[in-house]
């Protein structure tokens, strides 16, 4: 199945395959931390990557709005890279985005890369967004206690299946807090045993890990730890 069926705060939420969060009963897909225009940026500093990442993840969204025939999107920060991403966004790319604001309810949420998203691309900015029983925000707050949904941390996990090792993108959630994997491309992982993340999870939690083909679900004693030569990325 392309996605995990997981109850949250009594709705039913999905955890799509791409890394996209879909709630169905309100017609809302949730996305976190595109990074659009990290290639070009890592250009700027002399490191020469394929300069597709926002296309590729424009696309990516677009098809999951399309799939899922969601009304309201909510882009959980960090959409942009930083400040000046927008300026260096492709005329496709430009006219992708506006493509899907136009007729949809879109909020942008503000990360600490794009503390001040551009308006002109369409949709709402705000520092948090509450719809029902939850309320979305850029980055988790460990006094938070019920129904956070939230990013910034790439969150990622290891596990051993049939004696090999799989490290991969993941959904991590106690039934209260629910951290959402990087949507965008060249954005890395934090290993969900870092205290960055576990802080937010006292009492355990599982995670819905983002595999080839299908979403797999593990409980926090299932993970095994972060190699030591295994690097965690810098947010």
């Amino acid at each position: 199945m392309t996605y995990k069926v997981i109850n949250f705060q009594g709705e039913t939420l999905h955890c799509h395959l791409s890394g996209a969060l879909v709630w169905p009963s309100t017609q809302t897909v949730i996305v976190s931390d595109l990074h659009l225009e990290k290639g070009s940026a890592f250009a700027q500093r002399g490191i020469l990557l394929p300069p597709y990442d926002s296309r590729d993840s424009l696309n990516n969204l677009a098809v999951v709005l399309k799939n899922s025939s969601a009304n309201r999107v909510i882009c959980l920060g960090d959409s942009f890279h930083d400040q000046s991403a927008f300026e260096r966004l492709g005329i496709e790319e430009i006219s992708l985005i506006q493509r899907m604001t136009t007729f949809r309810d879109w909020i942008w949420i503000t990360g600490n890369h794009d503390p001040d998203p551009p308006t002109h691309l369409g949709g709402q900015v705000s520092m948090e967004f509450a719809l029902g029983p939850i309320t979305f925000r850029h980055i988790a707050k460990p006094q938070a206690n019920m129904g956070e949904v939230s990013g910034h941390y790439h969150p990622k996990a290891r596990v051993s299946v049939r004696g090999q090792y799989l490290s991969a993108p993941c959904f991590i959630t106690d039934g209260k807090k629910l951290i959402l994997p990087a949507f965008g491309a060249y954005t890395g992982g934090l290993d969900v045993t870092d205290p960055a993340i576990d802080v937010h999870f006292k009492k355990g939690y599982n995670v819905h890990l983002l595999g080839q083909q299908k979403v797999f679900s593990f409980p926090k004693n299932a993970l095994s730890k972060k190699r030591r030569h295994e690097a965690n990325m810098i947010l």
